[in-house]
């Protein structure tokens, strides 16, 4: 197995030619804590309401803001391989490569000499946020925010089409054939046989994790544990229908675009763009789009749960986390762990909650009057308020992009309509198993 120094020097090589952004932000200090993170425009300025926040209570410890560019891991390995790994990271489900590594510090450390903060953390945070960064026996960040998956849906063709709204709740949600029925009723075609208006439409970048969120929600497993996974479930006759289902709804039952066609650079409109302008009744997405959807001039949506199988019961979203991290070399780990405290405790999680652009990972902000108020473009709040607890762990595993790699090369075949799901139990379980476990394909 190679070192992790030659893993890393492999991985400053392999980045050099990318175009590596400058440090900016709040202190010109060379001596300042850098904080490393990506965001969109609208993202960065709450984080700098955070970092604002905190140099009020702790105005002796400065901030130097580092932006990430197109591949933040390729730029933490690089950064890192050369000396310079920034004090604070931002860190997302792919954290245990970085931890694998040696790149993050373990934070039981920390908790473990602050047990009055940690016990108030633990009793604040959901535990499906806060797990999913405990690796072998380590917590290597903590949750800053919930970014899961759910339905968009637009009230005025519900209502113009004469549906039910659909459910509001992640304890009651709706079947399958009920979703279908919907996106049938709300499918429009001209004579000519041009769709005019899509039932549903898929606008998260990763179809292949849609189709696994569709099988979970039949009552399957994708992978097990979840946490440093060792077996694939793919084979699962109930994962096999529900993934069935959601390629069938382009597929077969055509009221959603193909998957292939949503991210072809030659679609001549995303999927965000029918939903916002009126020509898809629902969207697959996150809670990242809210704030442009609530800015869309007379686009009146809501929210709801993913629809569950015949063998599904409550409706499942995924853990779709950030978190911050500190770097295992950092000289100043312990002011970075008091803005880490900061920035995921109550204080920063407040700013969170009242940004409306994120989802908080603590109870306190997510159940707060902020956070309701920031969201007055919906009724079905519950279903921003009880996703984290309503989702399911996707993968955490160093070798996730070499198994990633292999289940996207699989499900696009049956995304295209090429083979049927029940092809996953061709032999692809067992190499996903091999991949997790180490062994070189």
């Amino acid at each position: 197995m190679l070192s992790r120094r030659a893993l890393l020097r492999g991985a400053a090589v392999a980045g050099a030619s990318a175009a590596v952004p400058v440090l900016g932000g709040c202190s010109d200090n060379p001596d300042a804590l850098t904080f490393f993170f990506q965001a969109a425009p609208a993202e960065a300025k709450v984080r700098m309401r955070i970092i604002e926040a905190f140099a009020r209570v702790r105005p002796d410890i400065d901030i130097r803001v580092q932006m990430s560019g197109i591949d933040p891991q390729q730029q933490i390995l690089t950064y890192c391989a050369g000396g310079k790994c920034p004090d604070v990271l931002m860190q997302w489900e792919s954290y245990s490569r970085f931890a694998e590594l040696g790149v993050l510090q373990d934070l039981t450390v920390m908790l473990d000499d602050d047990p009055e903060y940690a016990a108030r953390l633990r009793a604040d945070s959901i535990p499906q946020l806060y797990e999913t960064f405990g690796f072998e026996g380590g917590q290597y960040a903590l949750p800053e925010q919930w970014a899961g998956i759910f339905v968009y849906y637009n009230r005025k063709l519900f209502e113009q089409a004469g549906i039910a709204p659909p459910p509001a709740r992640w304890e009651d949600p709706w079947t399958f054939a009920e979703f279908l029925d919907a996106a049938t009723a709300l499918t429009e075609r001209d004579a000519s046989g041009h769709t005019r208006q899509w039932g549903f439409v898929d606008a998260w970048p990763v179809p292949r994790w849609s189709g696994a969120i569709f099988g979970m929600n039949n009552g399957a497993e994708w992978f097990t544990p979840p946490i440093d996974p060792t077996r694939a479930h793919i084979d699962d006759d109930r994962f096999i229908e529900g993934f069935q289902f959601y390629a069938d709804l382009s597929v077969r039952h055509r009221v959603a675009p193909l998957a292939a066609d949503m991210l072809s650079v030659s679609a001549s409109m995303s999927a965000l763009d029918l939903f916002t302008q009126g020509k898809a009744a629902m969207v697959l997405t996150g809670h990242w789009q809210y704030s442009g959807f609530a800015a869309a001039p007379d686009l009146d949506f809501d929210v709801t749960v993913l629809p569950v199988g015949p063998h599904g019961r409550a409706a499942k979203s995924d853990i779709g986390t950030t978190g911050l991290g500190i770097a295992a070399s950092s000289t100043k780990k312990e002011l970075a762990w008091e803005f880490v405290k900061f920035a995921t405790g109550p204080e920063g999680q407040r700013a969170v909650a009242a940004s409306g652009l994120f989802v908080p990972a603590l109870r306190s902000a997510l159940e707060s009057p902020e956070f309701a108020a920031a969201h007055t473009s919906i009724r079905n709040l519950e279903v921003l308020t009880g996703g984290p607890a309503h989702s399911h762990h996707l993968p955490v595993s160093p070798r996730w992009p070499q198994v990633d790699a292999a289940w996207q090369r699989a499900t696009d075949r049956v995304l295209r309509g090429g083979a049927p799901a029940a092809w996953f139990k061709e032999g692809l379980a067992g190499e996903l198993d091999r991949l997790l476990a180490g062994a070189v394909s």
